[in-house]
């Protein structure tokens, strides 16, 4: 009973929710008929969003949902329906060719992800608007293709000035205490799986301290410096 009621009283986590929120409103801004390329689109998740813009999706169409069986994997993943199947810093396009471009949590899967920037640059037209969003820090997923935990505010700024891009937008997604957490809630799921069994006291446990930590949450001034889950932005080609 006790297990049933705790979840009910922390909530759920906020990771993916604020990142879909954040990118929502973004397109949302995009005014009707440009033209949008979805970089790395996997299985079209933004298409419906838009339905206002004229959209094009590219994937390289490798990654089957079980990968190579280690980490967290999808199970299913159909890309059947992507527009251009390609490697991302290889994009067969003419230069400018498009308005926005949408990359969301693509980067950490990509060997060279500064090489996907520097095609990025060469594929928008001067104006354009390029939407990043990546891990600060994740656990290893879609592996074997996952190259690199995630990136700190310092990279996006350094490599996006690389290749000509006016950093308009730097947002965090959470702060140390939303990660804390995240990983908290991931106790029982790791332990069950790694160590063979979870006690009902870890469960308890790790439902309490989640609940507590809402409350460092709640008061946080900046612990995003130290960690976040990632960090959202917008970017203008000069």
């Amino acid at each position: 009973m006790l297990e049933k009621i705790i979840p009910k009283i922390i909530g759920n986590d906020t990771n993916e929710a604020e990142r879909d929120e954040w990118i929502s409103a973004e397109l949302k801004r995009i005014p009707a008929n440009k033209k949008i390329l979805d970089a790395g689109a996997g299985t079209l998740k933004w298409k419906s969003a838009c339905s206002h813009l004229q959209y094009v999706s590219q994937d390289f169409d490798q990654y089957d949902g079980s990968g190579d069986g280690r980490g967290l994997q999808k199970g299913q993943w159909d890309t059947s329906k992507v527009d251009i199947i390609s490697d991302i810093v290889n994009i067969p396009v003419a230069d400018g060719e498009f308005d926005v471009i949408l990359c969301s949590e693509v980067l950490e899967h990509l060997p060279y992800p500064e090489l996907a920037i520097k095609e990025f640059a060469r594929i928008l037209h001067r104006g354009g608007v390029l939407l990043l969003t990546a891990p600060f820090n994740s656990m290893t997923h879609f592996a074997p293709y996952h190259f690199c935990t995630g990136f700190n505010r310092y990279w996006y700024e350094s490599t996006l000035s690389k290749y000509g891009f006016e950093l308009e937008k730097i947002e965090n997604n959470g702060g140390y205490f939303d990660y804390c957490r995240q990983e908290i809630l991931r106790l029982p799921s790791m332990s069950q799986k790694y160590a063979g069994s979870c006690s009902f006291a870890l469960k308890i446990a790790t439902h309490a301290l989640a609940a507590i930590l809402k409350t460092s949450i709640k008061k946080d001034t900046g612990s995003f410096e130290m960690c976040t889950f990632g960090y959202h932005i917008r970017a203008k080609k000069k």
